[in-house]
């Protein structure tokens, strides 16, 4: 349509035109939508809301290096925050590796 078609409507033919327009681009966005969707449940990757959600790599399970000596079944990995046993115990003067695990030979 030309500009000069635009400048010759009235407001409400101007007006019917902008819901013509608004609902077409609705029905259009919802098709693609609907095939960018089906798309991405072909790869798997879609959850419920049609958000995607990207798989998470799988991590190897770490060990505990760190063994709290009043209570051994608390130990750390040395990842993360440290636990409230080993930073009290660090505050009281006592260095990290004399909490670590000694490894047996097997």
């Amino acid at each position: 349509m030309k500009n000069d078609n635009l400048k010759s409507m009235s407001v409400d033919e101007l007006w019917n035109l902008h819901e013509s327009v608004v609902a077409e681009l609705g029905r259009k966005i919802a098709a693609e939508r609907t095939v960018l969707e089906s798309r991405l449940r072909q790869l798997g990757t879609v959850v419920g809301n049609g958000a995607v959600r990207s798989e998470r790599r799988p991590y190897p399970k770490v060990l505990p290096k760190y063994r709290n000596p009043k209570n051994p079944s608390e130990t750390w990995a040395g990842r993360g925050k440290q636990p409230r046993w080993l930073k009290s115990q660090l505050r009281s003067g006592k260095k990290l590796n004399d909490f670590l695990i000694r490894k047996t030979p097997a």
